[in-house]
């Protein structure tokens, strides 16, 4: 009797076995965080005063780490004088999850402190607007190049040693020359994602394009097909789907330089929130902003996945093309039929 895969090296996993697993990868670091927030003898270093009793530095509402509250409890205790009470609490910058949950609700209702401060959504719109921007500046020029370094060896030794150099210099590195030439405003920001993205696109994408099947390219030639003909016809068709997921990686890899970028210059966006909430001590308002960053990640990816499965049918397992993904067929060039002789 064959034994089961459950672990799926040879086969697919089953579509319910694949959902549990998925409900499991969160599920799993939440349950940590919640027995860490809420089980006092599991972690909670501190202890939060709420009668300082005959110890003279200690203030209601005071954390204390457990260690100098336990010495001074045997100090009063010994002197026979009123004991400080307390109950364990974890540190100030690790919130409980139901305080980052209700944070979700008050961060966006809750007043700035300042007159100038933006409030959350404005924030997030922003950093939203300079990912976009930087991201789209990066693409039209990262695509076309990466396909020609994929497709023709000429650019590709022109252009990918050089690339290749360029890539292992850390963009924020770049921050003070951006300043300097772009200001202080949104110019260093959309850069910075620009040089992070733009020369990690090319190498990608045309490594993407040449994995094209040269017998493709090869019967296209035989047919006369060169040039850019070739490319719309051949090379294009042939690889748009791959790009088009390569895109999706690439765009995350945008939203990490995101927190970096916004330091340039004048602060702003959602690194802007989170720096005054953390000065702020707002922790749970901190951990919710991060996580409202990831939630918009990986809600865009996705998104552009469902999108992908509509305009390229061709890439699911199972399920009828869409009407989209139909009229999206339609546009690509038909493969030339061979002639078939017909004997009289």
């Amino acid at each position: 009797m064959a034994q089961r895969d459950w672990l799926g090296l040879k086969q697919e996993l089953p579509a319910k076995r694949k959902f549990t697993l998925t409900i499991l990868s969160f599920l799993v670091p939440i349950a940590l965080w919640t027995a860490v927030s809420y089980t006092p003898w599991l972690w909670h270093p501190l202890v939060h005063i709420t009668d300082p009793g005959d110890v003279d530095y200690f203030v209601e509402d005071m954390d204390v780490p457990k260690t100098d509250f336990d010495k001074e409890l045997a100090k009063v205790q010994a002197a026979g004088g009123t004991l400080p009470q307390g109950h364990r609490v974890n540190p100030v910058y690790l919130p409980a999850p139901h305080e980052v949950a209700r944070a979700f609700y008050t961060a966006f209702t809750t007043e700035p402190r300042l007159p100038n401060e933006p409030w959350l959504h404005e924030s997030l719109s922003h950093s939203i607007r300079t990912i976009c921007w930087g991201f789209l500046i990066s693409s039209i020029f990262g695509v076309p190049l990466g396909i020609l370094c994929g497709t023709y060896r000429f650019f590709s030794r022109l252009q990918e040693p050089f690339i290749e150099f360029f890539r292992y210099l850390p963009a924020p590195a770049f921050g003070a020359l951006c300043v300097a030439i772009l200001g202080i405003d949104d110019g260093p920001k959309i850069a910075i994602i620009f040089i992070g993205t733009f020369f990690q696109q090319v190498l990608v994408i045309s490594n993407t394009v040449r994995k094209v099947d040269p017998a493709l390219i090869e019967a296209a030639q035989t047919l006369g097909a060169k040039g850019w003909n070739l490319m719309r016809r051949v090379v294009i068709p042939a690889t748009i789907s791959d790009i088009y997921t390569d895109m999706r990686i690439l765009l995350g890899w945008a939203w990490t330089y995101l927190i970096v970028a916004e330091v340039v210059g004048t602060m702003s966006g959602i690194t802007y929130f989170i720096n005054q909430q953390a000065r702020y001590r707002n922790f749970d308002n901190v951990y919710a902003a991060i996580f409202m960053i990831g939630i918009i990640g990986f809600t865009s990816d996705l998104f552009l996945a469902w999108i992908g499965r509509i305009i390229f049918p061709w890439k699911r397992r199972s399920g009828s093309p869409s009407k989209l993904g139909a009229w999206f067929a339609k546009l690509l060039p038909k493969k030339p039929r061979p002639a078939v002789a017909v004997e009289a």
